[in-house]
């Protein structure tokens, strides 16, 4: 009897096992939850869809007819018309249609968008969709911002050119998957920029990551009232013209870079090309994606008087401390190359549709104990900058 109540025990916490692992089993795949995966299948399908793709990473992307994407929505874009490539090319940014470094997002290993239509990334629980907030270097032209455009918890390491007449920029960014809390992102970006206050303009691409996720996403957003009512993240609202098939904005990006080991990097360029339509035009890995028609800014109608780039972090003080989130690999400017994330190759575009390097840039740096800033230029990197951190440590309370 006694030997039987003690395989009964053992079987009793032999089942007990079973259940807990089945339940890990059912709850999370791959580090995913698979509740989380369902809801993203469960979220409204695109308006146009002509093909839906589920990605092994739980996105869910739909191919959408071109005609029906978001911006035609835009009360300014009723009557628009497609401009799949622009009139003329710049300098330095010739699209390549076979290019091997295009970039690779996880949704493309389980098929492609048809001709005519454009990917949709279906607007998940994780992606951070609140409003953006002012570029730290407006700080010093902006006399007073109230707290909702000027939020205490953002933080900066950054470079800019101010006062010119730029048609855009450019740069290589390093890509990374830094460590982030719910409620928190971490970002890398180009801002190109003109207005103050709340007629600030803004165009801003780059990459993200956001609430603990172990994705880092490409993303671009834009506004043309300084972050109050207009504009939004990818294509949350009307606003930004896709016409690439192959790049979805909000997806994620793979691989990403490791620590002492290879380097992954995007490069990125925002450009309003001399010529009568004045659209600003978005480039990812030498391919248009597409681009923001001019009629729905106001001083970026015209040229843009500010650029900027660098990373950006929320900090929301858990448990009464400066957050752990990290920016850019987590790791300080000084360990370099390999180690420290970077952005090389900066340039910006001059009314001859010629790249130039930038000169006199103005560094911004919120708390250096928690992140920083390096500056230089080489042959090989052009203007480039390391920057970054890990966030709360004994010297970032």
């Amino acid at each position: 009897m006694a030997d039987w109540n003690d395989k009964s025990v053992k079987l009793g916490d032999y089942k007990i096992f079973l259940i807990l692992l089945s339940h890990m089993l059912i709850t999370s795949v791959d580090g995913r939850g698979v509740d989380q995966f369902m809801k993203n299948r469960e979220l409204p399908m695109h308006e146009g869809t002509v093909k839906t793709i589920e990605s092994d990473d739980g996105d869910v992307i739909d191919c959408v007819d071109i005609r029906k994407q978001p911006a035609f929505n835009h009360p300014l874009l009723k009557n628009h018309t497609v401009q799949i490539k622009p009139h003329a090319q710049s300098r330095g940014i010739d699209e390549e249609e076979n290019n091997p470094n295009m970039l690779f997002q996880s949704w493309h290993k389980n098929g492609e968008c048809p001709e005519g239509t454009v990917p949709l990334l279906r607007r998940t629980q994780n992606f951070n969709h609140s409003r953006r907030s002012y570029p730290a270097f407006l700080h010093k032209k902006v006399a007073q911002l109230n707290d909702v455009n000027n939020p205490s918890n953002h933080e900066y390491a950054q470079v800019s050119t101010v006062d010119g007449n730029y048609y855009g920029a450019r740069a290589t960014i390093n890509v990374w998957n830094p460590l982030t809390n719910f409620g928190e992102l971490s970002i890398a970006q180009i801002w190109v920029l003109a207005g103050d206050g709340n007629e600030l303009n803004s165009l801003e691409a780059g990459w993200t990551v956001n609430n603990g996720e172990k994705k880092t996403r490409l993303f671009i957003y834009w506004t043309s009232d300084g972050y109050q009512s207009t504009g939004c993240y990818n294509l949350d609202c009307p606003g930004f013209v896709q016409t690439n098939k192959n790049i979805a904005l909000g997806g994620s990006i793979e691989p990403v870079s490791k620590y002492g080991g290879e380097q992954r990097d995007i490069s990125i360029v925002i450009h309003k090309f001399n010529n009568n339509d004045g659209n600003w035009w978005l480039q990812v890995q030498d391919q248009l994606v597409g681009y923001w028609p001019s009629s729905i800014f106001t001083h970026l109608a015209g040229t843009s008087d500010a650029i900027s780039w660098g990373g950006e972090i929320v900090n929301n003080q858990p448990n009464g401390h400066h957050t752990s989130t990290q920016m850019g690999s987590g790791h300080f400017p000084n360990e370099a190359y390999g180690k420290a994330s970077y952005f090389t190759k900066l340039g910006y575009f001059d009314e001859g549709n010629n790249v130039k390097d930038p000169e006199n840039l103005e560094p911004f740096v919120t708390r250096p104990p928690c992140y920083d800033l390096r500056t230089g230029k080489d042959n090989k990197f052009g203007v480039f900058f390391y920057f970054g951190g890990p966030g709360y440590s004994t010297n970032c309370q």
